[in-house]
């Protein structure tokens, strides 16, 4: 028995924060942006908004492109890095909010590989039989933790939601996920605060991210190039059985690099970054979904999903959508 996506879903915030309106803010140019990143915008949540209010429209939109309604509903998984609350889970809020009743709920937290991790597991609840109808969620409110100050970093973030829905099948859906991580590069991308600092630390204040740009570029590349390989090598695959390449919308540099490794062209390449920006979690499923909502994708293209973040965490999945 395989794990199938039946339905994909997004949700971005109404407000949206252009490179225009970042010069007024720091030190920095709509140019510069546009052309070390290739982000042109990114959402902003509203104060009323969360990651799990996100996370809950996001999730709706998936249920009705697959046709399923919330009783149907037996696992719930989110990946994010800025849950509403340390507890309860953004899973449980999720789950409330759309009336999954006891349906199992949880969060996982792998920075932006996150959704991958989540996929990945939830795969494994359908494959043992385990859960007949899997919400998978990636959604993000990084905007309550970028710095607004540092030009390095703030131009680069986003938020937003975007889910699946995954059911049983006879036919290939997910294909194979891998996962990896390394703590040894936790000092170069990483937020301040935590309940475990101590009380007169500098960093018990506000969470914020903190990132050594060019050292986490050159990672980032070379661990995508790595996984990229390990995937085609698991399923005895060539690069030019892939059809479509759905990764992290991290940046444009390193989304070109990559698919530059994987020798295939940008037009088969799924890009969304110039209108959200770095979502972490969220980019991916977000990526997804509007590859799915355009028509781009068609049902038995193979599909190659990958994502790198803090950690460092990466992963890759293989679908045949």
């Amino acid at each position: 028995m395989n794990s199938r996506i039946v339905g994909t879903g997004r949700y971005l915030p109404e407000k949206i924060l252009t490179n225009a309106e970042l010069e007024t803010m720091v030190d920095t140019t709509s140019e510069w942006i546009l052309s070390r990143t290739g982000i042109e915008r990114r959402h902003i949540a509203a104060d009323h908004e969360s990651t799990s209010t996100m996370a809950t429209e996001a999730a709706r939109k998936a249920m009705e492109a697959a046709g399923v309604g919330p009783e149907e509903i037996d696992f719930v998984i989110v990946g994010t890095t800025t849950p509403d609350r340390i507890f309860p889970n953004v899973g449980c809020l999720v789950a409330h909010a759309l009336g999954f009743g006891e349906a199992p709920a949880m969060s996982v937290e792998a920075a932006c590989s996150s959704f991958i991790y989540a996929l990945s597991i939830a795969d494994k609840y359908i494959r043992c039989g385990e859960a007949k109808c899997a919400l998978v969620i990636g959604a993000e409110t990084l905007s309550r933790i970028v710095d607004w100050e540092d030009r390095q970093t703030c131009v680069l973030f986003g938020d937003g939601a975007g889910a699946v829905i995954l059911k049983p099948s006879e036919e290939e859906g997910v294909i194979s996920t891998h996962l990896n991580a390394n703590g040894a590069y936790k000092d170069l991308l990483y937020s301040t605060g935590g309940v475990s600092c101590p009380r007169d630390s500098d960093e018990l204040g506000e969470a914020r991210i903190k990132m050594r740009g060019n050292e986490v570029f050159k990672v980032a590349v070379t661990k995508l190039g790595e996984i990229v390989q390990q995937t085609l090598a698991a399923n005895n695959l060539d690069k030019s059985d892939i059809d479509w390449l759905i990764p992290h919308q991290a940046n444009n540099r390193i989304i070109t690099a990559t698919a530059k490794k994987l020798g295939m062209p940008m037009e088969r390449v799924i890009l969304t970054v110039q209108d959200h920006g770095n979502t972490s979690a969220a980019s991916v499923p977000l990526a997804l979904d509007v590859a799915v909502r355009s028509g781009k994708l068609k049902r038995g293209d193979l599909l190659l999903l990958e994502a790198f973040g803090g950690g460092f965490t990466w992963g890759s999945a293989l679908i045949r959508y």
